[in-house]
């Protein structure tokens, strides 16, 4: 799952915020289906409206020792976003936190993947907060009784026909995009060497193993950061290039200072980033689903310069647009699709491994550039939430919103026990990138939050979950066919 923590400026009462998240719930009816396993994995999953929904069963309250610190809120962020979401119910939490220094509340959200996107969830994040700090009273919503879950004979011809009808419509999307990247390549090849050793071993050979690139243990550690979007812009401009090129020599650099400290050879080694890319058109924005493919930004660790790797990581990322590099494993991936859900279970379920693809996440979904508000209480800061995986022991999500670019890093907690090393050595990066550019500091910008202090840890009261929960109804809609994240 993905999610992140919201930072609100007042007390939320919790039953006047469970009336409004159950408001807004018509607009999303996704958010009233679980995913219903087809018998034997004829085929893919199947949504369908939850007949025991109950807005109570996904949003929880949580109370921090008053006044709680924002260490204190980490270690409660860290223990929510630790479990797996329950597969029996849709797949979402909100804990609205109470008890946070300083009269705020703070809003944890979980969603799995297989939901949302990250550039089309900003998008469903407008739907629960307003523009707007005048509020309404929310409307009580009573739903239509929901059709009944189609018995184990039912779901299996309809995995059958499903299976059937998502392989011809994989295939056909295979062709398409395979003809459009050759149609594209056509009018515009792309440079050759980008299509030589230097890609191929991009896609093909294995990273650099480096110190956080371990199996995971199940345990996480979060470390939070932010900084002046006006100043990203600024460095952007004196430099040319993209905010994502100033995410990026800024997230390499922390891990150049972080291999370092701790005495880790640097030369010849490269730091190989996953960059997920939305394939989202413009017409398919807030739509749910995933369209999400990657680039492989392979960037040396032996150039602690940061002009010189700025000026590699925008050639490099530019040389991977102009191969259309993501097109390419677009199609890929709906070859991929054509495969029957049966083999696509049996090979999802062997392809762990201990030899990392990437060596780290960095994802940066750009966000409303205007406050916005919950029931009257303005969002103060917004730091995403990635999940690791595999041998991939750290991911960084990048949320910008409000003029600010608001990282959120993630690691495992044996792989990266000191993740806010990490955070501190990306501070000192941005400031250090901003004054080489000449760029001023923004003095108007939110202060980041400290780094997590190891010790003199103060203890967090567990999430207290309602007692007995009222299912209300949900309307009917008409099933409509999931694939598995």
């Amino acid at each position: 799952h993905i999610g992140g923590i919201h930072i609100l400026e007042d007390k939320v009462p919790f039953e006047e915020f469970i009336g409004h998240v159950n408001s807004k719930l018509p607009l999303l009816p996704r958010y009233r289906q679980k995913a219903v396993p087809a018998p034997f994995n004829v085929g893919h999953p199947t949504w369908e409206f939850d007949p025991a929904f109950d807005v109570r069963k996904h949003v929880y309250p949580a109370q921090l020792q008053a006044p709680g610190t924002i260490d204190q809120l980490r270690e409660l962020v860290e223990q929510l976003q630790s479990g797996m979401l329950d597969r029996s119910k849709p797949l979402w939490e909100l804990y609205l936190v109470q008890g946070f220094e300083g009269h705020r509340t703070a809003l944890i959200s979980k969603v799995h993947h297989c939901m949302v996107d990250g550039v089309s969830g900003v998008d469903l994040m407008r739907v629960l907060m307003d523009i707007s700090p005048e509020t309404k009273p929310s409307p009580e919503v009573e739903f239509a009784p929901p059709p009944p879950i189609p018995d184990d004979t039912r779901r299996m011809i309809d995995g059958l026909l499903d299976t059937m009808q998502e392989g011809t419509k994989s295939w056909m999307e295979f062709q398409g995009n395979l003809l459009n990247l050759v149609q594209t390549w056509t009018k515009e090849p792309p440079p050759l060497p980008t299509l030589g050793n230097n890609m191929l071993s991009s896609l093909v050979a294995p990273p650099s193993i480096l110190p956080f690139n371990r199996a995971n243990s199940g345990q996480i550690k979060l470390s939070w950061s932010a900084f002046s979007f006006a100043e990203a812009r600024g460095i952007r401009a004196v430099f040319g290039g993209t905010v994502n090129d100033v995410v990026l020599t800024t997230l390499s650099g922390a891990v150049i200072k972080y291999l370092n400290a701790h005495t880790e050879r640097t030369a010849g080694r490269t730091l190989r980033v996953m960059v997920p890319v939305s394939m989202r058109k413009e017409e398919q924005r807030g739509a749910l689903g995933n369209l999400v493919s990657v680039l492989p930004v392979e960037i040396p660790l032996d150039m602690p310069d940061h002009r010189q790797r700025y000026d590699f990581i925008n050639a490099k990322t530019g040389s991977l647009k102009g191969a259309k590099v993501a097109e390419g494993l677009n199609v890929f991936s709906a070859l991929l699709g054509t495969v029957p859900a049966q083999m696509q279970a049996m090979l999802g379920s062997i392809l762990t491994t201990s030899v990392p693809v990437f060596n780290i996440v960095s994802t940066n979904v750009p966000g409303p550039q205007i406050p916005l508000y919950i029931l009257g209480r303005r969002m103060t800061a917004s730091y995403p939430f990635v999940p690791i995986g595999f041998a991939v022991g750290v991911s960084c999500a990048i949320l910008s919103y409000d003029q600010k670019l608001y990282f959120g890093i993630t690691s495992d907690g044996k792989a990266m026990p000191d993740a806010a090393k990490l955070k501190e050595y990306l501070d000192q990066s941005f400031a250090e990138l901003r004054s080489l550019a000449g760029v001023p500091e923004n003095k108007t910008q939110v202060e980041a939050p400290p780094a997590a202090k190891p010790r003199n840890r103060t203890r967090t009261r567990k999430p207290v979950t309602p007692a007995t929960p009222v299912a209300p109804k949900a309307e009917t809609e008409e099933k409509v066919s999931a694939r598995k994240s």
